[in-house]
């Protein structure tokens, strides 16, 4: 009995180091990531030395995401768990807890939040609870990737974190992450030129996600159609909001293709605007297949609505 609990157990240390034998270097490291804008740069940073998959899908509800008992598994795994940080992610608590990896919390090992070093926009914003009980937008806004500069401290954050789970690939992972700086770096002036006629515009945006965006291409946000982010609006809220975009000649709402369509319909009725989707999360429509293209299919929607609809000033 003795030596087949000594032949069980060395069978359950050998398994054990299988699964961990990726993260120490005998094939690509297993990454798991909270958004597919966060796997999307983990993969340009690591390249063919990462795995990643992402928990949740490009288009979903922001404020909950269904964890598949298959990506349970995938998260026990990983050697690094890569997230926005914040209080983006109340979903990610119970999944944790399931998987119960102390490596995987919140300052463990294996954690890297990718909001530390982030300059947060709303960070003033008072911690409020939505009626599902969750906290929203308390410590600042999350949608920080949808500036494409804020690429920058992340990607050097990802690099350091990978370097540190597979040193033999650090100068692999430095090049990489120059690769993709000298893309954006080559980007960034063609976005500005194709929204440089129309700086200074006022928006209304359906969803909290697009400060960052507005605030690096020169927009004002007015109003979001939610008052608070997971809340739908009162009527008495949208009549206040419709004739707020009135005054202020409000012609464009930055919708999502999450965004309740009869909602934006109601809007643009009453305000007289013109709707136009944006994407948010990168695969959320088959053009914004990569973070900068993500940027690209964005970029080109929101010029066209804007000179088919210019904004007074």
């Amino acid at each position: 009995m003795r030596r087949g609990a000594r032949l069980g157990a060395l069978l359950l240390w050998l398994a054990a180091w299988l699964v961990a034998a990726p993260a120490r270097g005998g094939g690509p490291l297993p990454v798991v990531t909270t958004s597919t804008d966060l796997k999307a740069l983990v993969e340009a940073v690591g390249g063919a030395r990462v795995r990643v998959s992402s928990l949740a899908p490009a288009l979903h509800d922001p404020h909950s995401v269904e964890v598949k008992p298959g990506q349970l598994a995938e998260l026990r795994d990983a050697a690094l768990l890569v997230r926005i940080g914040l209080d983006h992610e109340t979903w990610l608590a119970g999944p944790l807890r399931v998987v119960g990896e102390p490596r995987l919390l919140p300052g463990g090992a294996a954690d890297l939040d990718c909001s530390r070093g982030i300059s947060l926009l709303q960070a003033e914003t008072p911690l409020v609870r939505s009626e599902r009980g969750v906290h929203v937008h308390g410590f600042g806004n999350p949608h920080y990737w949808l500036d494409p500069e804020n690429a920058r401290p992340m990607t050097l954050a990802i690099q350091g974190a990978l370097a540190r789970l597979s040193p033999g690939d650090a100068a692999l992972f430095e090049a990489n992450r120059a690769r993709f700086l000298q893309g954006l770096d080559t980007a960034l002036p063609r976005w500005r030129q194709a929204l440089a006629p129309y700086r200074g515009t006022r928006v209304v945006v359906a969803h909290e996600s697009w400060p960052y965006f507005a605030a690096r291409f020169d927009l004002q946000v007015v109003a979001a159609l939610e008052p608070t982010p997971g809340v739908p609006p009162s009527a008495a809220y949208l009549a206040a909001l419709t004739g707020r975009m009135k005054e202020a000649h409000v012609r464009l709402i930055i919708t999502e293709p999450s965004t309740s369509s009869s909602l934006v319909a109601q809007v643009a009725a009453r305000s007289g605007a013109q709707p136009v989707i944006l994407i948010p999360s990168v695969g959320g429509d088959p053009e914004a297949r990569d973070y900068l293209a993500l940027f690209d299919v964005d970029v080109k929607r929101l010029a066209a609505a804007l000179a088919a609809a210019p904004v007074a000033r």
